[in-house]
């Protein structure tokens, strides 16, 4: 069980160098690349993707803290958003002198670097990076649904991958590179390039891992430092065989995943499981003890939250707070489906528990037969307040994984959760997990305004008819779903392009190693050599459109208590003049969160519909779409983006946040009543993630009591086969002070989505949403 103790005097060190480093934009590797292109342009984008990481884990400068038992970035200064041309250029020349004042995820500039960038970085990629790919290919296309449909991935890789990092322990670089090479000596013609691309990229990683060997030997060090050192020069050579080996090696990974690809969400996945044996064999040998332990896992959290990512100002706000998604999952069912957890699970619940960071993404996974210790552990760590861990539930995910995805049961059981709340299998999977988020209220919007945008009065959808002219709530319904039709339609035009361009522009070697079965049929994971190749699309927001649908029937076409053209005036105005009507929709109809089973019914019915739909197309890897029920922070900017809405709500405000939760304010029946509606919706409408947030005051976990009530709570969870659950425990008054005063509050954290992040670099409109969720006392 978690325990009150002093940290460790070494970690409070770190911690604080970590947490007062300031965050700047780096071009460093976007210079290396840029000279890699240059001078090998005969050569084709694998091959040159390649030398350029290999250049950069060669040339990178890097450094090392006397304090630290752990080593490795991709900058040598922390939090640095690294710009990375490959993927995107043209927004980076467009924003670089705005990165300091933008409204989220600020970062500081050198001048300096902003002239060398203007001058001989962007010249070379104007036109041929990856953003502006898309842009010539489909861009026109992509910004005409943008107000429906967001699609993501357009100016950075694909990242949301956990991969085999159990395999990455037993061979290391060097192990991969032998396989590669054996390889070589028989592989087909049209495979040579990516194996020798896979020789590269393990000779620059061997290469990285001795310059941290070389440059500690070359500082004034502790003997504990020059253990480091010799830690690394074994990884260069071997996999590991030490606890303290297979943590700095499962860090080394993770580092050079973010060089190849400057993408979010790589996860470690089920860490307690494969550093388990590790840790299991040196306590036995004498060589390690809990307490060592942790500091070793304390040392790799602080390394979670030296990454940060850099977007662009738009994508800034659907994804506030730098969630670069380390998702770590612990406990859950083996491959024989019994219960598992360890030491090493409660050893990562403590390292949560100490620091009370934003990464990495802590994750518990229950089932019907999870130990109370493992429950009370982790509820303890709920209840200091850091938004973690989030809860999977093994008995919503596992048999639906392989039902709906045809995912093979033992890879189902061993599934791992990658960025927010995204499920995957573990370290053979490219699920594309966030390709795009589809605004079902602006579809609604348009539906009922002829296609016509409340906002800007632009026609950007069909038009079916509006308010004025369906004669029965059926008939809104029909167009409902043409409309929604039209949009999936073009939506996967668009997917098409964005995935090709993927292929064409970001291919990625290292990734490939250590994705199965890539090295074994000698395919790029973006060309599909995966065992398993998904997409996933997320449905934005369930919860208003059961609110504004279960408005209309009732009020409109069953009672007839409003004229629908009246309403339709009343949505063109934003309600300025039709204060009482609004108040009967948000007050005279029952809102979804309250387990009223026909407005529920109404969510539930759409998610399923959209599920279906999706399962017509297939990605352009060959693989099937499935569905989410998440937002990142997207429920704010995507609110921006949808006029009045029929459930009473103003324009431009805030959509529900989750994916699954309520409307903020509107869930009245209690927190039991919340899982029971949202219990209402098929599991196969989240094999892609789906996400519940629920607020609980801190007074709640004072007693064992109500950590009790609490562990019946998440057991009632596992029996209603919910998939996702998470909390924030805070008090409002924190939240306000924070908000007003920032400088007392800079380590005070708090769960947005399915992440958590720092409340004070959170934009203003996303903190009064925080604010306004409902809270519970009790249970």
């Amino acid at each position: 069980m978690p325990e009150n103790h002093p940290l460790d005097s070494r970690i409070e060190v770190l911690k604080e160098k970590m947490l007062s480093a300031p965050r700047f934009a780096s071009i460093e590797q976007a210079r290396i690349i840029t000279r890699v292109y240059q001078e090998n342009e005969e050569l084709s984008v694998p091959k040159k993707r390649a030398l350029s990481l290999k250049a950069a884990l060669e040339e990178l400068e890097i450094g090392v803290e006397p304090e630290e038992l752990i080593v490795g970035n991709r900058t040598k200064g922390v939090r640095y958003g690294v710009v990375f041309p490959e993927s995107g250029c043209s927004w980076i020349d467009r924003e670089f002198e705005t990165l300091p004042t933008r409204p989220q995820d600020r970062f500081l500039v050198k001048e300096e670097e902003i002239k060398e960038f203007r001058e001989t970085i962007y010249p070379y990629w104007k036109g041929k990076s990856m953003e502006d790919v898309i842009r010539q290919r489909d861009g026109q296309h992509i910004d005409a649904i943008a107000k429906v449909v967001k699609i993501n991935q357009k100016d950075h890789a694909q990242g949301h991958i956990c991969p085999d990092v159990k395999r990455w322990l037993e061979k290391g670089p060097a192990g991969l590179k032998a396989e590669a090479l054996k390889k070589l000596e028989t592989c087909a013609e049209d495979e040579r390039e990516f194996y020798e691309c896979v020789v590269l990229v393990m000779e620059g990683a061997i290469h990285f891992m001795n310059r941290y060997h070389d440059l500690i030997l070359s500082m004034d060090r502790e003997q504990e430092l020059t253990e480091v050192a010799a830690i690394c020069k074994n990884l260069s050579e071997r996999g590991a065989r030490t606890f303290h080996e297979a943590v700095q090696s499962i860090w080394f990974l993770f580092v050079i995943l973010h060089m190849e690809s400057n993408a979010s969400s790589f996860s470690p996945g089920r860490m307690d499981q494969y550093l388990y044996p590790f840790y299991e064999r040196d306590v036995a040998q004498g060589r390690i003890d809990k307490e060592r332990a942790l500091v070793l896992l304390e040392c790799l959290w602080l390394k979670f939250n030296q990454i940060v990512y850099l977007r662009n100002q738009n994508s800034a706000k659907y994804f506030a707070g730098f969630p670069i998604g380390f998702n770590i999952a612990l406990g859950g069912v083996d491959a024989q489906g019994k219960d598992t957890y360890n030491e090493v699970s409660l050893l990562c619940l403590q390292a949560q528990y100490d620091l009370g960071l934003p990464q990495p993404n802590l994750s518990v996974r229950l089932h019907k037969h999870t130990s109370s210790e493992l429950m009370q552990a982790a509820i303890q760590v709920v209840a200091k307040g850091s938004g973690m861990p989030q809860f999977f539930n093994d008995e919503a995910i596992i048999q639906t994984m392989h039902d709906d995805l045809g995912i093979a049961i033992q890879d189902a059981r061993d599934y791992a959760i990658v960025g927010c709340v995204e499920l995957t299998t573990h370290g053979n999977n490219l699920g594309w997990s966030d390709a795009a988020m589809f605004n079902l209220n602006k579809a609604l919007e348009l539906t009922l305004n002829h296609g016509v945008c409340l906002l800007t009065g632009e026609k950007i959808g069909l038009d079916l008819g509006g308010l004025d002219t369906y004669g029965s709530f059926a008939a809104l319904e029909q167009a409902f779903q043409t409309q929604v039709d039209y949009f999936i339609d073009e939506m996967m035009k668009a997917e098409e392009v964005v995935e090709q361009a993927h292929q064409d522009c970001l291919p990625t070697a290292f990734l490939s190693s250590v994705i199965d079965d890539c090295l074994e049929v000698g395919k790029d994971v973006t060309r599909g050599g995966a065992k398993y190749n998904l997409s996933g699309i997320q449905m934005i927001q369930i919860a208003n459109l059961a609110d504004s649908l279960a408005a209309l029937q009732k009020l409109v076409y069953d009672e007839r208590r409003i004229e629908a053209v009246d309403l339709l005036q009343a949505l063109r105005t934003d309600f300025k003049n039709d204060r009482v009507m609004q108040t009967m929709l948000q007050n005279k109809v029952p809102k979804y969160g309250n387990d009223v089973d026909w407005v529920d019914a109404h969510g539930a019915k759409w998610a399923s519909y959209f599920r279906e739909k999706m399962k017509q197309y297939t990605n352009y890897r060959g693989g099937p779409y499935h569905t989410g029920m998440y937002t990142v922070s997207a429920h704010v900017p995507m609110g921006e983006n949808v006029g009045a809405s029929p459930d009473g709500r103003n324009a431009k405000t805030p959509l529900a946040d989750g994916g699954m939760s309520p409307v903020y304010g509107r869930d009245l029946s209690g927190p039991t009543a919340v899982l029971k509606s949202v219990s209402k919706m098929q599991d196969s409408c989240t094999t892609n993630g789906g996400l519940l947030n629920m607020k609980f005051l801190p007074s709640f976990f004072q007693t064992q009591t109500g950590r009790n009530k609490f562990e019946n709570f998440l057991r009632a969870f596992v029996d209603l086969e919910i998939p996702h659950i998470q909390f924030n425990v805070v008090n409002r008054a924190d939240l306000l002070d924070a908000k007003a005063h920032p400088e007392r509050h800079q380590s005070l954290t708090i769960r947005v989505a399915g992440y958590t992040a720092y409340f004070v670099e959170l934009a203003g409109k996303l903190q009064d949403e925080i604010i306004e969720r409902t809270s519970y006392a009790d249970i």
